[in-house]
């Protein structure tokens, strides 16, 4: 049999592309796109995201039903190159779904027009988001690189990942600058987010690479012929990239001086949570994952293998199907949901008392503020305050608060329960969060009985308790 994923949970490569490229400063992207591609990768999704109202560098040739039925795109990119006229900027090219599937392909027009103007196939029918950023970002190496042998300068790193449309990377960047500069390392680039393109030829040049993501990025940093590292999350990952950077770099001692005031200083919040009252919540804490890769492994790792949280699952929201993903919900619901807005939106049909966090893409969420990480020891102290707080919140949800004005249906009578009942009750209560199943179990009691006197039965069964759901 079958199965149908219910909700698209990664957009196409031509996302991808546009997203990578225009991150860079001293690039113009012509996308041979209708309108409604740059309504969407331009502005909408831009806004919703990244809050940015547009994007400058960016614009679409506008395909209508004539180019794609007939005539071909090929008058629509010569008009719009030659409206937007000469520019210190780099033209780069970026085909679409819609201008693929009539076989646009602009390579030889270009080059006997326009040579200076690159073109991109953004392969948007066969590849998703991550793989074209993947590629993007090779394809500028091979295309802009300027061939010349590397000139390593010591101490020096660059990072590789941060684009447009890529959750929480603000706050995620500023906590690897942090952890950069805690090490004794200069920073150099961070590719392609705050770089122009030529940049890409002194990539080569830095003694580390770090990829910030990975999903995508690891094609180029291969290429670079540099010692690479990933982003790290939570207190292990954390603790081995402070001291491989530290002895990659030649910053061995400066590297192990951070990472001691690191737990006397930025952990310490973990420490006094673990040590306190709190602590004992979290070996109850139920929870799941549906997220770009690099947050769903990075959280899982934290919370479950670290923090003794219960991982119910982990997803990789770019391979979920997602019509299993939502019966995992219903079958066990968690006490916290990291995910996207299609999650929230399982958890809403099923009315379930699960917190959701947002973890990922499509939002909407906007994530400009630098204090809310995920990566690094600050990452991992506000993941640790996030949870601590919602589930001081799921207590006082909980709390018997009863309105002066409210009148209360008490039973008149003695109401019994079948042992049917009570294994119904017992079953939709196991399906909850922990910290909620008591004040559940009294709340689904107390009605089961009051409608029970209402029907003028002395006793509750199966039957009724379905009629509360």
């Amino acid at each position: 049999m079958t199965k149908t994923i219910r909700d698209e949970s990664t957009a196409g490569a031509y996302w991808g592309a546009v997203n990578t490229f225009c991150a860079l400063r001293d690039v113009h992207v012509i996308a041979d796109a209708p309108v409604g591609c740059y309504n969407l990768a331009g502005v909408a999704v831009m806004d919703y995201t990244d809050a940015i109202p547009y994007l400058e560098n960016f614009t679409p040739t506008s395909l209508t039903e004539k180019e794609i039925a007939s005539s071909g795109s090929s008058e629509s990119v010569i008009n719009v190159i030659e409206k937007l006229g000469k520019t210190e900027k780099q033209f780069i090219l970026v085909s679409s779904a819609e201008s693929e599937m009539i076989g646009s392909d602009h390579e030889k027009m270009l080059q006997l027009k326009y040579p200076d103007i690159r073109y991109f196939a953004s392969h948007s029918l066969g590849e998703n988001e991550w793989e074209g950023r993947d590629r993007a970002l090779d394809w500028l190496y091979q295309t802009f690189d300027d061939k010349k042998p590397a000139e390593v300068v010591p101490g020096t790193v660059s990072i590789i990942g941060p684009t447009y449309g890529c959750f929480n990377s603000p706050s995620d960047l500023a906590e690897l600058k942090r952890l950069i500069t805690g090490c004794g390392a200069t920073l150099r680039h961070v590719y392609p987010f705050e770089s122009k393109l030529h940049d890409i030829s002194h990539l080569k040049n830095s003694d580390v690479i770090i990829t910030m993501y990975r999903e995508f990025g690891q094609t180029l940093s291969k290429k670079l012929g540099r010692p690479v590292l990933e982003a790290p999350f939570g207190l292990a990952e954390t603790e081995q990239f402070i001291s491989s950077l530290g002895r990659l770099t030649g910053n061995k001692e400066k590297a192990d001086s951070f990472l001691k005031q690191e737990k006397s200083s930025t952990l310490q919040p973990i420490w006094d949570l673990w040590r306190g009252p709190q602590a004992e919540w979290f070996p109850t804490i139920r929870f799941g994952i549906a997220a770009d890769r690099t947050y769903a492994e990075g959280i899982k790792k934290f919370l479950g293998d670290e923090m003794g949280m219960q991982c119910l699952f982990s997803h990789d929201s770019a391979e979920t199907d997602n019509s299993s993903l939502r019966e995992e919900l219903a079958t066990a619901q968690p006490q916290f949901m990291f995910g996207r807005i299609v999650d929230k939106i399982y958890l809403a049909e099923l009315d379930a008392k699960t917190r959701f966090i947002p973890a990922g893409f499509p939002g909407p969420i906007v994530r400009r503020a630098l204090g809310t990480p995920f990566m690094g020891h600050s990452g991992a102290v506000y993941l640790i305050q996030e949870i601590v707080n919602a589930l001081y919140e799921t207590l006082f949800t909980f709390l018997p608060i009863t309105p002066k004005t409210a009148q209360v249906e008490e039973p008149s009578r003695n109401i019994s329960w079948t042992q049917e009942a009570n294994t119904v009750l017992d079953a939709i209560i196991a399906k909850t969060p922990f910290i909620s199943q008591i004040s559940l179990g009294r709340e689904l009691k107390k009605k089961a009985e009051a409608l029970a006197a209402k029907q003028g039965k002395d006793t509750v069964t199966p039957d009724l308790l379905q009629m509360l759901k």
